[in-house]
């Protein structure tokens, strides 16, 4: 009689011991997800805080670099061919493309005149980066070199840790004297008229008076005929 109940709670317990089994596994996937998903998440914070600390145009800065890299490549790819990489170049633009660079380029007015020093200010910064032919080859070696690091964050240490080449040097020499010359051509001290109105301070006051009078006098002159009478509201 024992015997035989014995045999009849067998299968109650094995099939318990293979619910408990298959707890236990499903236990075990469900802790191998969560730390799975913890990992992931806080490599995702880490690349978050990475981005926020870089410059604001850095995503631009690198396009732009890997754009000119592959711009070399192909003028070198068309060098090897015995082709014009102009010649190519056009060829691979579409009519709608060149269509509408035409109307952006029509558009566009390069000199927007004098408005304040710190837009002159920039624009001649702009003028003096488009200038700049950056030496790909040497950025490609140094990316090689130190990868990542090569893009510095605010957590970069960066005084100290990079020697500039002689020909850099030479290069930043000979733009800095092209500089000084054009200046000294275009800051010729003009004639000085004795019967002219002093309505200046100092010389940069009278330049900048000269140049507001270039753009605004035309709105302006009847103010200044009624001052002159004495005759303004």
């Amino acid at each position: 009689g024992s015997s035989g109940s014995e045999d009849e709670a067998r299968p109650g317990t094995a099939a318990a011991a293979q619910k408990r089994e298959e707890r236990l596994r499903k236990f075990r996937e469900l802790h191998m997800k969560r730390n799975e998903a913890r990992k992931l998440n806080h490599q995702e914070v880490v690349e978050e805080d990475k981005r926020l600390k870089l410059p604001a145009n850095w995503e631009a800065k690198k396009a732009r670099l890997e754009w000119e890299l592959k711009v070399e490549e192909k003028k070198k790819e068309c060098a090897a061919r015995g082709e014009d990489y102009e010649r190519v170049k056009l060829l691979e633009i579409s009519a709608e493309d060149a269509e509408r660079w035409e109307r952006k380029k029509k558009r566009k007015n390069p000199d927007l005149g004098f408005s304040d020093y710190a837009s002159a200010q920039l624009r001649q910064y702009q003028r003096l980066t488009r200038q700049i032919k950056p030496d790909l080859e040497q950025y490609e070696r140094l990316k090689e070199q130190y990868g990542e690091a090569l893009y510095p964050t605010s957590d970069s240490l960066l005084h100290g840790t990079h020697v500039p080449s002689k020909e850099g040097i030479d290069r930043m020499v000979a733009d800095l004297e092209k500089q000084i010359e054009k200046r000294e051509k275009y800051s010729r001290r003009r004639p000085y008229n004795d019967d002219a109105d002093i309505d200046y301070i100092n010389e940069r006051n009278a330049k900048f008076n000269k140049k507001a009078e270039r753009f605004y006098g035309k709105y302006t002159a009847e103010i200044k005929q009624n001052l002159e009478r004495g005759t303004a509201v």
